[in-house]
């Protein structure tokens, strides 16, 4: 029998993960190419709905990538210890999600070279203007603060860098919520309350990102987590999970308590064809009910359930976005309220749409993106893997 040693065995899943990875990227490519070719006729998108599935992939892994960093301010800005050592893995994930969003951003837009004219002439009375400052700023905050982190001369600086890297991805992510707060000319959007929604959301989704992936690392090192800190993160999970929830039914009374956007809230939530079921049976019960069960069940906390509560608030998460970003440019905008308005144009008509394979692959490729560099970066740099002093192999555990 062939005696495999263990650093050989961890050398083959490491090369499998980055060639699978590596031609999730090269397809996105492709697919971003073809759309780029052919342009946006090849995609389910229309001149009524502009941002397609991409825009879902996008958003999520922006939001993510400011909410995973919440594990790293709780230990170096609120001093849990617990969390500290979780800190340097946040901080490349972050990175990660945010580079893989921002591509999917750029590459769905069309014309991304245009944005070397964004970034040289700035426009202050523009919120997209705002995020290009916030995205690029997040980038070098958190890679400072991971300098602070893996290099022991800096660590003095962890708590102050830390502070920063906080207050910016609060910033940032309401920023994100401000692109469609500002944005009058939907019905769903133009709400104060998509700020703080966006921030509490992304507390819970970069929770779920973070115990996936943490997860996925013990489990290839042959690790187990330790318990105590285990419970208590996904306690936490629980709570943001709840906060998100209590948020969007805020969100969707505060529409129907307002005659002008009560329609709008018929669509969504009863009459909408595709978009009541993903709200309710992916969003409500999958993506929230369902994963708070299995948190909170008392003999369900272990770490299997944990992982399956976490990847059920990730594909909610995508079906809250799906229904949100594109549900909310499907249904037309009340122009003149109290009267039936309709032209050639498609004016007072609900917009189809349906996602193309070049759209999903795209979406897919940013993805792709923010698993090679995690996966790289976990390799390169060991101390990415978060260390308990209690944890013990998978080996010495079943003895």
């Amino acid at each position: 029998m062939p005696n495999y040693s263990p650093l050989r065995f961890k050398n083959r899943i490491f090369y499998a993960m980055v060639a699978a990875g590596g031609l999730v990227v090269l397809t996105g490519l492709y697919a971003a190419h073809m759309m780029e070719e052919h342009g946006h006729i090849i995609t389910g998108m229309n001149n009524q709905i502009v941002w397609g599935i991409p825009h879902v992939f996008a958003i999520f892994m922006i939001i993510a990538a400011s909410g995973v960093l919440n594990i790293a301010s709780i230990g170096s800005v609120f001093g849990k210890a617990v969390y500290k050592g979780r800190a340097p893995l946040a901080g490349m994930l972050s990175i990660a999600l945010l580079a893989g969003g921002l591509s999917v951003l750029m590459l769905d837009l069309g014309r991304p070279d245009r944005i070397i004219v964004a970034a040289t002439k700035f426009n202050p009375t523009s919120v997209f203007a705002w995020n290009i400052l916030l995205y690029s700023g997040l980038f070098t905050f958190v890679a400072l603060y991971m300098w602070t982190l893996l290099e022991r001369r800096m660590n003095y600086w962890i708590k102050p860098v830390g502070l920063v890297v906080f207050t910016w991805r609060i910033i940032l992510t309401s920023g994100t919520g401000l692109i469609f707060a500002f944005l009058v000319a939907r019905q769903a959007y133009d709400s104060a309350i998509l700020p703080p929604m966006f921030l509490v959301m992304s507390f819970g989704w970069g929770l779920a990102v973070f115990h996936v992936v943490q997860s996925a690392m013990y489990t290839w090192n042959r690790k187990i987590q330790d318990p105590v800190i285990l419970n208590r993160m996904k306690n936490l999970l629980g709570i943001f999970v709840l906060g998100a929830l209590y948020l969007v039914a805020v969100y969707h009374l505060t529409n129907l308590y307002f005659a002008k956007q009560t329609a709008f809230e018929h669509f969504i939530l009863k009459d909408g064809g595709i978009y009541p079921w993903l709200f309710w049976a992916g969003y409500v019960v999958l993506g929230s009910l369902l994963p708070l069960l299995l948190i909170f069940h008392p003999s369900l906390g272990r770490t299997r359930y944990i992982v399956v509560a976490s990847m059920l608030v990730i594909l909610g998460a995508f079906a809250l976005l799906y229904v949100f970003i594109i549900g909310g440019q499907a249904f037309p905008l009340s122009m003149f309220p109290g009267y039936e308005v309709s032209s050639s144009f498609g004016d007072g008509q609900i917009g189809i749409y349906h996602p193309s394979l070049p759209e999903l692959l795209l979406g897919f490729g940013g993805i792709g993106i923010a698993f090679l560099i995690t996966t790289i970066g976990v390799r390169v740099i060991d101390s990415l893997l978060p260390y308990d002093k209690s944890h013990v192999t998978a080996a010495s555990a079943t003895d």
